[in-house]
C-alpha cells in the first residue's frame, strides 16, 4: 500500500496525520509484519514502489510506503514510532538532524546517489544556461537553507570557482564563509522544496535532486553544473531508529535496495540523473 502525506517542515499537524495514517504505529520486530517506510516521492518513493511491485513479495517482505514532501517529518515520524524506516536523506544531514533534534536514528544501507545541480530558468541568459561561470555580475543564486545542504551547495559553487570559501569549512559552509565573490553574487537561502518554484524569479538555483526531478527537471540534461560522484559523501541511506538495525524486515529491504534488479531500475529510469551506489563509486574512481 502506498499513501501520500503532505507535510510541512516540523509541522505538528503533518506529524499528527502521519501518526493517524499508521493506525497507531507499525508492528516492530516481527519477521512477517508490515514494514512501514517513509520517503520523499522522487526518487526514493519510486525506487521503493519498484521494490514493492516487483521484488518484495518474493523476498517475503510486506512493504508499505508513506510519502512526505519535506525533510523533517520523515525523521520525526521515525523517532516517534509511526515509521519503521525511511529513505530520502544522506548521512551528513542525518548526523546534523540527530545532533539538533536529539534523535537516535542510524543508517543501515546506502541506496543511491542523487547528485545536486545548479539550474537556470529556461528563458534566462543563454550564456549562463551553458556555463555557470558566465552568470551575470550581481546575479541572485538560491541555495537550500538547511545546514548540510546549504554547505553542500556552496561547495558545489566553489568547486567551479564561482565563489571561494574558507579552508576547512567543508559541508558546514555558510554564506559567511565566502572569501571571494568576483561576480558579486547574492546568495539567497530558501527552503529546499521552494527552489524549483522560485527559479523564474532567480538567476540560478542549486536544487536538491529529488525536488528537481519532482519539478520535471533532468539533472543529467538540465543542470548547468552537476555534483561529481568522486569522493561524494551524499549517498541516500536507509535509516532506522537505533536498536532496529537487525530487524529482519529492514535487512530484507536493505538487501533489495542494493540488488542488481534495483540497480538496473535506477539506471534505466533516471539515465544518469540518479546513480546506484556501485555506479557512483565506479564513476568516482
Amino acid at each position: 500500500m502506498r499513501t501520500s502525506v503532505i507535510a510541512a517542515a516540523a509541522g505538528t499537524l503533518a506529524l499528527t496525520l502521519g501518526l493517524t495514517a499508521c493506525g497507531g504505529g507499525p508492528d516492530r520486530g516481527s519477521d512477517d509484519g508490515r514494514l512501514v517506510v517513509g520517503a520523499t516521492p522522487t526518487p526514493a518513493g519510486e525506487v521503493l514502489a519498484y521494490i514493492q511491485d516487483n521484488l518484495a513479495k518474493k523476498a517475503g517482505l510486506d512493504l508499505e510506503i508513506k510519502e512526505f514532501t519535506d525533510y523533517v517529518t520523515p525523521n520525526t515520524a521515525l523517532q516517534e514510532g509511526s515509521l519503521d524506516a525511511n529513505l530520502y536523506q544522506h548521512a551528513p544531514y542525518l548526523k546534523d538532524f540527530n545532533a539538533s533534534k536529539k534523535t537516535d536514528l542510524v543508517p543501515v544501507a546506502e541506496a543511491y546517489l542523487p547528485p545536486m545541480g545548479v539550474y537556470v530558468k529556461k528563458a534566462g541568459d543563454a550564456k549562463a544556461a551553458k556555463d555557470i561561470g558566465k552568470l551575470r555580475t550581481g546575479a541572485t543564486v538560491a541555495v537550500p537553507n538547511d545546514t548540510t545542504n546549504e554547505g553542500r551547495a556552496l561547495q558545489l559553487l566553489a568547486a567551479k570557482g564561482v565563489i571561494g570559501l574558507k579552508k576547512g569549512v567543508g559541508g558546514t559552509a555558510t554564506p559567511e564563509d565566502i572569501t571571494s565573490n568576483p561576480k558579486k553574487l547574492t546568495i539567497k537561502p530558501l527552503d529546499p522544496a521552494q527552489l524549483p518554484r522560485s527559479l523564474d524569479d532567480l538567476d540560478a538555483a542549486v536544487i536538491n535532486n529529488n525536488y528537481a526531478l519532482d519539478a520535471g527537471l533532468s539533472p543529467k540534461k538540465d543542470a548547468i553544473l552537476l555534483e561529481s560522484p568522486k569522493g561524494n559523501p551524499y549517498n541516500n541511506v536507509l535509516v532506522v531508529k537505533k536498536g532496529d538495525e537487525d530487524d529482519p524486515r529492514v535487512k530484507k529491504l536493505a538487501k533489495l535496495l542494493t540488488s542488481p534488479q534495483v540497480k538496473r531500475f535506477i539506471e534505466n529510469k533516471y539515465k544518469g540523473s540518479v546513480l546506484p551506489v556501485e555506479e557512483a563509486a565506479r564513476e568516482g574512481n
